[in-house]
């Protein structure tokens, strides 16, 4: 279960000519490499939701991206794209010398985990994606369906304010805020390491790379897809999602179908935070997976 939990150490990397931050807890022969959503988010939500798997024996790293959290914030429109993250990804890694990793990424991380693994496969060890998708076109035709349950007269209104560009009027942003609730996270109470990284988010990139809100795509990532791909991914991959995720189960199945050696698992009770909304469901889960796919127990 989720604890927030000091890092044994914070650790600053120079990539690109910037300053990024990595947190280190534990000091376990394996890796769980945590790259988390946003983008622009700090790692405060991913990193306190699986800094416990020290007390499996694994080492937890997590970083915060450029331009957010404790790293620097050059604020380059032209740094904000999917390939340049993954190459920043592949330097924490290669720099913090962790050899294989379990690489977990969620969300946004999602994204960069799939393009990380086609890129940089040698630095695997094992793959968890998390309540993501690898097509952007799927993934906005689910969102078209999340949002008609919202009745006919609701998408109309959306389509007008993103027709017109007009996000931050109120009536789009109560659909949002409905959506958010049903999509993203269903609690009542907004746990303390969710709101630390919501209160920080760098929007820039966020619009950049995705959009103004969870359900519109419409920045540099919108066309993006890697599912013809994805069975020349050779490590076992875990694939994760809530029955009422924003990236959702149809995206995840598509995934599922595309590789070669992947596991499934949807949590009834989630949207786009299992971690935090199903802990009991969603711990057990990725224990199990680390640990049949630890490197000292696969000899590797």
């Amino acid at each position: 279960m989720w604890r927030e939990i000091e890092p044994d150490e914070k650790i600053t990397l120079k990539v690109d000519g910037h300053r990024l931050v990595a947190y280190s807890f534990g000091s376990g022969e394996d890796v769980l490499f945590c790259v988390n959503g946003g983008p622009g988010l700090p790692c405060d939500y991913l990193r306190e939701a699986h800094s416990c798997f020290i007390d499996q024996g694994f080492r937890v790293i997590a970083f915060d991206q450029l331009d957010c959290g404790a790293s620097d914030r050059p604020n380059d429109p032209s740094m904000w794209t999917l390939q340049r993250h993954v190459r920043e990804t592949e330097e924490v890694r290669r720099q913090l010398g962790l050899g294989r990793v379990h690489f977990l990424g969620h969300s946004w991380g999602g994204w960069q985990a799939v393009q990380y693994a086609l890129t940089y496969p040698e630095g695997l060890a094992s793959l968890i994606l998390s309540s993501t998708v690898a097509d952007m076109p799927q993934l906005r035709s689910e969102l078209d369906r999340l949002k008609a349950a919202l009745g006919p007269e609701a998408v109309a209104m959306m389509q007008r304010h993103e027709a017109q560009g007009t996000f931050t009027h109120p009536e789009y942003m109560g659909a949002i805020t409905v959506l958010n609730y049903r999509h993203v996270c269903r609690l009542q109470e907004t746990p303390a390491p969710v709101a630390r990284s919501l209160s920080d988010w760098n929007m820039g990139p966020y619009s950049a790379v995705q959009g103004p809100n969870e359900f519109t795509y419409i920045g540099n990532i919108r066309n993006w897809s890697r599912l013809a791909d994805l069975h020349k991914i050779d490590v076992p991959v875990l694939i994760t999602v809530g029955q009422h995720d924003e990236q959702t189960p149809a995206c995840a199945m598509e995934m599922k179908l595309r590789l070669k050696n992947a596991e499934l698992a949807v949590f009834p009770n989630s949207s786009h935070l299992p971690f935090y909304e199903d802990p009991a469901l969603y711990y057990p889960v990725l224990q199990g997976f680390l640990e049949r796919n630890r490197l000292t127990r696969r000899g590797g």
